[in-house]
């Protein structure tokens, strides 16, 4: 059985790959359970070099898988270099402080010597999304390895060019040939692989609903997971905000990656005292964005990655309006050939619409108006999803305290957008998943956390 990849900019056919057979997958899995049993007996120090050698050529080929991205899911060049760049940036922060991160850790206890001790899993399965199809997978391997974990990657298929090219990252950094391996397979085809006795954990970055399934089949197997999953994270903008700095950071998070981001901004919650002016500001920085063919360098916006994605999108616009939205820029699908969507700015957004319940994955934004600061919180944590969220004020105290004991979400912004940094553990609540990526906590989600105790 073959699938073909698609340009999304031009709707034509980029490459056909052939799945993979089940038994085909089993003996790669029990290859890749066979490299854990010697990469486990590895240094830190032999890891670590593997892992920045593995940074100097995403580096030097980044032009490459930047030019691959834009062909695959649409992603301008600029941000596809960027995202390669960051890749090697959180190979080096692991390459550099693992060991640390890891090294045991003293207890006390009623007598003798006391520790715990941080071993690794083995074989980690990981499902990724096509939005960013390298840091999402970096961002799991690079710690994975370095625990002593070896890794197999099931990607989004339409970006199996990137998955491809990951493999051969690491094997041309050196790493055992089965420490890190990709599987061309179906979801349906992914049961099967978390079901398997040598896969010990999952890691998912997706859907809710994907969560759910990956969750179920996992549960049932009795496997450790970690769950990055949707997000509509609201960005709260009270009255004695630095307007021009919060219109330009909300523009610039919903408009990441051409809106298609977990963590973008996409509920603006406006204090009505500023609303008119922070659409303008807002909607001059919207309209900024220059969309067009992601191998142009002066396009900050590509097209989305498929066709259903943007129709999709389109149809929640669309019902948002005929529910009492009003459209103040975009919300109108372009001519011609591509997954085009424009830069889009709903107002007057109100509980029930689309736009206030549902996750707007493109570059559409919503501004919900609100009277006072309490229902500004309320709106805010008015959601199914926990990921991020950001708060917009001049009282840095007050910004502080909301931001730490009032939103609800695992990741909390003052006066900017909400990021991933390898420094900082991410994740999210609620059906945003659960887990920590990244930081000392993203390292120790996929290890045995072992009591040894010495009379």
């Amino acid at each position: 059985m073959k699938f073909t990849s698609v340009n999304p900019a031009t709707g034509q056919p980029i490459s056909d790959y052939e799945l993979m057979e089940a038994p085909v997958v089993r003996k790669i899995i029990f290859a890749s359970h066979r490299a854990f049993t010697s990469w486990r007996g590895t240094t830190f120090v032999e890891r670590a070099t593997l892992l920045r050698t593995a940074a100097r050529l995403l580096r030097e080929r980044a032009p490459e898988f930047a030019c691959l991205m834009a062909a695959e899911m649409g992603k301008p060049l600029k941000a596809g270099r960027a995202e390669i760049e960051k890749c090697a940036m959180v190979c080096e922060y692991y390459a550099d402080h693992a060991e640390a991160m890891l090294a045991h850790e003293s207890l006390v206890s009623d007598g003798g010597k006391c520790f715990a001790a941080f071993e690794p899993l083995g074989v980690v399965l990981a499902i990724m999304p096509w939005n960013f199809p390298f840091w999402q997978v970096f961002r799991f391997a690079a710690p994975a390895l370095m625990a002593g974990n070896v890794g197999l990657l099931k990607h989004a298929t339409n970006v199996s060019g990137c998955a491809m090219a990951i493999e051969e990252i690491f094997q041309q950094a050196g790493f055992p040939a089965d420490a890190f391996r990709t599987l061309l397979i179906t979801n349906q085809a992914t049961k099967a692989v978390i079901r398997n006795v040598h896969v010990r954990a999952v890691t998912l970055t997706g859907s809710t609903a994907a969560g759910q399934s990956v969750a179920s089949t996992a549960g049932k197997a009795l496997k450790k997971t970690v769950l990055e999953l949707g997000g509509s994270d609201p960005y709260i903008i009270l009255a004695d905000a630095d307007l021009e700095l919060a219109a330009a950071a909300c523009a610039t998070s919903r408009l990441i990656n051409s809106g298609q981001s977990c963590i973008a901004a996409k509920r603006f919650v406006v204090l009505e005292s500023v609303r008119k002016e922070f659409e303008r500001l807002f909607i001059a920085h919207m309209s900024a964005a220059r969309m067009g063919d992601p191998c142009d360098e002066e396009n900050t916006m590509g097209p989305l990655a498929r066709i259903d994605l943007r129709d999709e999108l389109h149809g929640q616009v669309e019902a948002s309006i005929a529910t009492g939205a009003r459209c103040l820029l975009g919300g109108k699908v372009p001519s011609g050939p591509g997954a085009y969507y424009p830069a889009t700015v709903l107002t007057d957004v109100k509980k029930g619409m689309v736009a206030y319940r549902e996750e707007l994955f493109g570059p559409v934004a919503a501004i919900i108006p609100v009277q006072s600061e309490r229902e500004a919180i309320r709106v805010a944590n008015d959601s199914i999803f926990g990921l991020g969220a950001a708060v917009f004020t001049r009282d840095l105290a007050k910004g502080e305290f909301l931001a730490t004991t009032q939103l609800e979400a695992g990741c909390c912004f003052v006066n900017d957008f909400v990021k991933s940094d390898p420094r900082l553990p991410f994740g999210g609540i609620k059906t945003s998943g659960y887990g920590r990526e990244l930081s000392h906590y993203g390292i120790k989600e996929f290890v045995n956390i072992k009591t040894v105790c010495v009379n």
